[in-house]
């Protein structure tokens, strides 16, 4: 079958026989055998050659195996990225040996802005104190600095580099140490300038580094009452030089309508603080200061409400009892003829209050509105002679009246017996049995009366005890009985003349 393949040179040919003329199956294998121990050889050869060595950056170790001869180149092969202040131990152009540490200290990138100027760095400092003598930054009293926007004192220590917290990882067949993610230290120093500060004419001068007015106020401690005045305001900035001014409002208390206003003013009259306050003055209303009188501090000022109010009173008129004789009405009898009625006396009052208590009451009008009736009694004057039987026989009496009936001997009378009148009556009678005291107002001395559980006795006696419808009944010594009732008494005939009577009897005791 003939070949499809291109034609072959004659020259070509006979090389190809010869080949396969001398071709061995055997030969071949042991050529390619020896070729793959060959490369083994070499592999193993290159790799047994390689030293191994310790990289420490910023504190993390990690081994590496090179066939590099100085340090520079092994830190280039590792893809560490350098800078002149880092600190490599040893020196970059340093041999290096198998078992070897590198020590690398990489300096943290910083950006300092201060006087208008931003400084870029790198730093080994551990404190912002130390970093600011490495820029030659020198600080006065009363400078701020803020690291990565956050107050800071010279003695605040530097962040670590996030490097040394961070295991390596590869890169390009080398590996990084990751301080590439390390973002910079921002480091701000804030200068203080001086300010001017008038408080209410006490002048300071003081250094601040606020951006306001208000923040720098605030810093200084200075603080600031409702109704205090500022210039410039306190949202302005502040720069070299700037001048502030305060004026202080006074503190003022305001009593008014049961309450208590604490405020403060810039007012100069107390009318003006009201007006301030919206407190009115009504009508009548007035102030104590007076409206016109200078506000000072810590002045108290109370609001009188005064109010009027007209009232209308009332005052009873008393009747008079008016009694009249009736000579057709028997004694002790009386008669209602005209009942009693009072009268009423009115007045109009103006009353004026101050905060809701009276101070002041004026009479305007005073009149009787209704005059009193007079009540008017008749009463009795004819005396009628009445006989009734009783165990002394037969009386007649003109008069009978409801008594206290009490009983006495000469030595319950108060008297000692040593005294001259021991034992005699007012009318100088011996006391004793029938012998009775009474109220010479109300039964006439001398007068002769039945007393049922006594018998007769006549009004010869009168005693400090014995007071309108009373009478005191005379006993012997060794022989009293106790009275202490009321007891119907009957005066007996003839009666006493007119003029001699009481017509109209007491109702006491």
């Amino acid at each position: 079958m003939p070949s499809e393949g291109p034609p072959v040179k004659p020259q070509s040919r006979r090389a190809f026989d010869l080949l396969v003329t001398h071709w061995r199956p055997q030969r071949a294998l042991a050529t390619l055998a020896l070729m793959l121990a060959l490369a083994s050889a070499m592999t193993t050869g290159y790799l047994w050659t390689q030293r191994e060595v310790t990289i420490a950056v910023n504190g993390l170790p990690f081994r590496f195996h090179t066939h590099q001869t100085s340090v520079a180149a092994l830190l280039e092969e590792a893809g560490i990225e350098m800078h002149e202040e880092d600190i490599i131990l040893p020196e970059l152009d340093a041999p290096i040996q198998a078992g070897d540490t590198i020590t690398v200290r990489q300096a943290r990138p910083v950006t300092i802005e201060a006087d208008g100027q931003a400084i870029e760095l790198r730093t080994h400092s551990h404190t912002i104190a130390a970093l600011l003598r490495e820029a030659a930054i020198n600080l006065k009293p009363r400078d701020k600095i803020t690291l990565n926007g956050q107050a800071v004192s010279l003695e605040t220590p530097l962040q670590p580099s996030a490097s040394s917290n961070r295991s390596p990882s590869h890169r390009g067949g080398g590996r990084s140490t990751g301080q590439e993610d390390d973002p910079p230290l921002r480091i701000v120093v804030r200068r203080a300038v001086p300010i001017y500060v008038d408080d209410d004419g006490a002048l300071a001068t003081v250094y601040t580094t606020a951006p306001t007015v208000g923040e720098a106020l605030r810093g200084e401690g200075i603080f600031l009452y409702l109704g205090d005045r500022v210039s410039p305001d306190l949202s302005a900035q502040v720069s070299t030089g700037t001048r502030i001014y305060i004026q202080r409002s006074k503190p003022v208390g305001i009593s008014v309508d049961g309450q208590t206003i604490k405020t403060r003013t810039q007012e100069e009259t107390v009318a003006r603080v009201l007006a301030q306050e919206g407190v009115a003055l009504m009508g009548k209303d007035y102030t104590r200061p007076e409206g016109d009188v200078e506000v000072t501090d810590d002045m108290k000022i109370q609001v009188v409400r005064v109010e009027e109010e007209v009232l209308i009173e009332e005052e009873p008129i008393s009747f008079e009892t008016v009694w009249r004789t009736d000579s057709e009405l028997e004694l002790d009898q009386q008669r209602l003829d005209q009942a009693g009625e009072e009268g009423v006396r009115k007045r109009r009052a103006r009353v004026v209050y101050e905060n809701g208590q009276e101070v002041q009451r004026m009479l305007e009008e005073e009149w009787v509105d209704r005059e009193p009736t007079t009540k008017v009694i008749a009463y009795g004057t004819k005396i009628v002679i009445r006989e009734m039987e009783t165990p002394e026989g037969v009386i007649r009496y003109w008069r009978k009246m409801k008594v206290l009936a009490t009983s006495y001997t000469a030595a319950t009378a108060g008297k000692s017996r040593d005294n001259p009148h021991y034992g005699i009556t007012s009318l100088g009678w011996k006391a004793g049995k029938g012998i009775l005291a009474v109220d010479p107002r109300v039964i006439n001395l001398r007068t002769k009366m039945y007393v049922p559980g006594y018998g007769i006795g006549i009004a010869g006696d009168t005693g400090g005890r014995i007071k309108g419808r009373r009478i005191d009944l005379g006993y012997d010594e060794g022989d009293l009985r106790l009275w202490y009732r009321w007891v119907d008494v009957y005066l007996l005939a003839p009666p006493p003349p007119h003029e001699q009577i009481r017509w109209i009897l007491p109702s006491w005791p």
